[in-house]
């Protein structure tokens, strides 16, 4: 009985969220490029240029509510134009739903910073500029987070070398850090098969 229940309330869940789905491809209009639903998650793909108004919208609404941007997640794939996938993930209280920004990019086109919509955005911008080195503009306060200020490059890109640029360690002799280049005993083989 308790599964009966269960699948009548899963197919009442999914009828509820695509019905949601087409309420917000009629109000997003031609500012997104796709609306869609994946694993009870609400995904609406756009072009970066929409992000600020998409983002004001999703917050403003009475359908949509999302007070909260809860993280802002990136992929680095370098073998496609865009390289870099930036998911926004925003919660609702209200309706107690999370839905998903997903847009593309490479490092060298600016993001218009959600900073004067959403306080969080501000750490979680310089996070992603400090680990993948995209420039968001608008964001006034794009220093190191994670790095050292010292740091040079971006090291969650796929293109960071795995072992760094630097060694750092303490020193007894010097009774300090000191930072030296990275050397290799051996040198990196090519193994043919």
């Amino acid at each position: 009985m308790q599964a009966k229940k269960a699948i009548i309330d899963l197919k009442k869940l999914n009828w509820i969220l695509e019905s949601y789905i087409k309420s917000l491809r009629s109000i997003l209009l031609k500012l997104a490029k796709n609306v869609f639903l994946y694993t009870n998650t609400v995904v609406i793909k756009i072009i970066s240029e929409n992000l600020v108004e998409i983002a004001l919208l999703l917050k403003g609404h009475s359908l949509c509510c999302y007070y909260q941007l809860i993280e802002i997640a990136t992929e680095d794939t370098p073998q496609h134009q865009n390289r870099f996938r930036i998911n926004y993930i925003f919660s609702s209280l209200l309706y107690g739903q999370k839905i998903i920004i997903s847009l593309t990019t490479n490092e060298l086109h600016y993001l218009p910073s959600l900073t004067q919509i959403f306080f969080s955005a501000g750490w979680l911008e310089r996070e992603i500029w400090d680990l993948y080195g995209l420039y968001f503009f608008g964001n006034l306060d794009l220093r190191r987070i994670l790095t050292d200020y010292g740091f040079s490059g971006h090291p969650l890109r796929k293109d960071f070398p795995l072992s760094g640029f630097f060694e750092i360690y303490y020193s007894l002799d010097q009774n300090r850090i000191v930072t030296v280049p990275v050397e290799f005993a051996q040198a990196y083989r090519i193994f043919s098969l």
